[in-house]
């Protein structure tokens, strides 16, 4: 299986930076990963449109809230579902997303019932399945 993160905008802070250079890299030894920013405009459209033929999974305050472990059993679901080669993972700009876009998503989770900036959100992310796939590997980064 084969994981997609699309996001709204570059990071430009340079803790968002940071972060997503040090989470992909540890993630790429786990599973293959693609990380693609998009322009701000028609940010529904172009979520979309770049996540087809995928899984889809929205990052959205009104979703699930999943623990660790929860995350790390949902990628297991997923990737033993025939028929999924590849999960997008949508994280959305400053207005977050569309009720259009949440309803063509196969799943909505929730990083926090607080707000997020999106590039926060996206650094988030991908430190919950780095740390997912350590779980899943039994590696000792993951501490209960």
């Amino acid at each position: 299986m084969k994981l997609r993160i699309l996001a709204i905008g570059k990071p430009k802070l340079g803790y968002a930076g940071e972060g997503v250079r040090e989470y992909t890299g540890r993630l790429k030894h786990y599973v293959p990963l693609d990380l693609e920013f998009l322009k701000g405009h028609d940010e529904s459209s172009s979520l979309l449109s770049r996540s087809k033929e995928s899984y889809r999974i929205a990052l959205d305050e009104r979703g699930s809230q999943l623990t660790t472990l929860e995350i790390s059993e949902g990628l297991t679901r997923l990737e033993n579902s025939p028929g999924i080669k590849k999960v997008a993972f949508l994280i959305g700009g400053a207005n977050g997303h569309s009720p259009a876009l949440r309803d063509q998503c196969d799943e909505i989770w929730s990083l926090s019932t607080m707000t997020m900036q999106h590039e926060l959100a996206l650094v988030v992310l991908l430190e919950q399945l780095y740390r997912a796939y350590t779980v899943k590997r039994g590696e000792p980064y993951h501490r209960v």
